[in-house]
């Protein structure tokens, strides 16, 4: 086990010291919930403390569909370090072609126009534009759905407390109910041709919300039938994590834009991109200057991108993901219906994004630091505050997979246990 020197990193206070000073004091509240512990190492699935400590990352918002620090995706990244990290974005650069050839070969059929960027905001804000620039003046989004904080993205994400501040936000978005199809058609027939619809496979912020069947196969049909423009989300849900490739595959749907990001830079950097039909990239294809960015498809970044692509289909992570979940979704419904069956609302999911629903806000925020305190990290649902979320790696062997459930097992028998030692009408 490893101990980083506290002269490396300075001790728990002092960084808390310096959060508070500099960066947030909310995030660092936080923080002392979880005890103040510092992440200073990752391999895999684990990280370590700065007191050598060794948490099972099952959270990290899936990026970490390969885990930490793949050999695969460092090896790339070392390599193109060393030789040309960052371009001039005048002349031609290979790694940026060589990524995009590499991300095209694993799309639905028909994506094959490539934006490149670096957060998920900015791949549905890329999204976004070209719906604009195609004519597509009214935007439709689903309740419940998470599409980033930015000005354009954040008017998409339907949620109160993030819009609120900042209107008024973009015009002319609408939000529905994820999953009506009715309510979108009703949508898409008032404004035949100026519709742009955005959604995700799975809402995963809202919470592992999972559309009924055949529904996105049912959204396409409708916003060709009135001649709309889709855009389909999978910033969290695509790069293996539901066991597909793309929740595009599950329903076997081309969107006129797909977004993708977290997992793409193999977890080792910061990439997303937005991959469109020829058609609905032509805005861009006229005028290479109408939407660009310093940093788009650096050298660096790219080799990160061909790095991870190539860690997924070498080690069959889409098909681990796929099996992982088959086995992890009904031990972790058992052990949740037998130990918190008054806490429990249900327990969901498809591949390796699982989500856990209880009954209240403040028991999911329990249940994350019991899960802390016996080894594992998850993660909250920022739209669906009620909901523990599990995305851990596909490279999860099978004593990791013990780890997991017995640590879910002893956290809800925890929480259980503290609130039965609570004073009547505690919190």
């Amino acid at each position: 086990m490893t101990v980083i020197q506290e002269s490396r990193v300075g001790s728990e206070e002092d960084i808390l010291r310096l959060y508070r000073a500099h960066l947030s004091k909310g995030r660092a509240t936080l923080a002392e919930l979880f005890g103040s512990h510092m992440e200073v190492e990752s391999s895999g699935a684990w990280l370590t403390t700065s007191d050598g400590e060794r948490f099972l990352n099952a959270g990290g918002y899936g990026v970490f569909i390969m885990g930490a620090r793949h050999p695969l995706v460092v090896e790339a990244v070392e390599r193109q370090l060393r030789t040309h990290p960052t371009s001039t974005r005048i002349l031609l650069e290979p790694t940026v072609a060589r990524a995009a050839e590499a991300l095209v070969s694993v799309m639905p059929p028909g994506l094959d126009r490539v934006h490149f960027a670096l957060s998920g905001a900015e791949a549905v804000e890329t999204g976004l534009k070209l719906a604009r620039a195609g004519g597509f003046k009214r935007t439709v989004s689903m309740n419940g759905g998470y599409h980033g904080k930015t000005l354009g993205a954040l008017s998409a994400t339907a949620k109160e407390v993030y819009q609120r501040p900042f209107r008024p936000l973009v015009p002319d978005f609408t939000h529905l109910p994820f999953g009506d199809a009715d309510a979108l058609e009703a949508e898409l027939s008032a404004h035949p041709g100026e519709v742009c619809v955005i959604l995700e496979p799975v809402q995963g912020e809202g919470g592992v919300v999972i559309p009924p069947k055949g529904h996105l196969k049912r959204v396409e049909e409708l916003v060709r039938e009135y001649e709309g423009f889709l855009i389909l989300d999978e910033v969290q849900t695509g790069f293996g994590r539901l066991g597909e490739w793309w929740g595009a595959d599950i329903d076997g749907i081309t969107p006129d834009v797909l977004l993708t990001g977290k997992a793409l830079g193999g977890g080792v950097l910061p990439v997303s991109a937005a991959v469109a039909t020829r058609k609905a990239f032509r805005p861009f294809d006229k005028d290479p200057f109408v939407h660009t960015a310093t940093f788009s498809g650096q050298p660096l970044l790219m080799a990160a991108v061909q790095g991870a692509i190539q860690a997924v289909q070498q080690e069959r992570l889409v098909t681990r993901a796929m099996d992982l979940g088959a086995r992890l979704l009904p031990r972790l419904t058992e052990i949740a219906r037998r130990n918190i069956p008054d806490l429990l609302v249900e327990v969901r999911g498809r591949g390796l994004l699982i989500g856990i629903e209880l009954v209240e806000a403040g028991l999911a925020g329990e249940l994350l630091i019991e899960l802390f305190n016996h080894g594992v990290v998850a993660n909250h649902s920022m739209n669906g505050s009620a909901v523990v979320r599990f995305t851990p790696p596909a490279t999860l062997d099978d004593a990791e997979v013990a780890y997991l459930l017995d640590s879910f097992d002893r956290a809800t028998l925890a929480l259980v246990q503290g609130i039965a030692r609570m004073p009547e009408g505690g919190n």
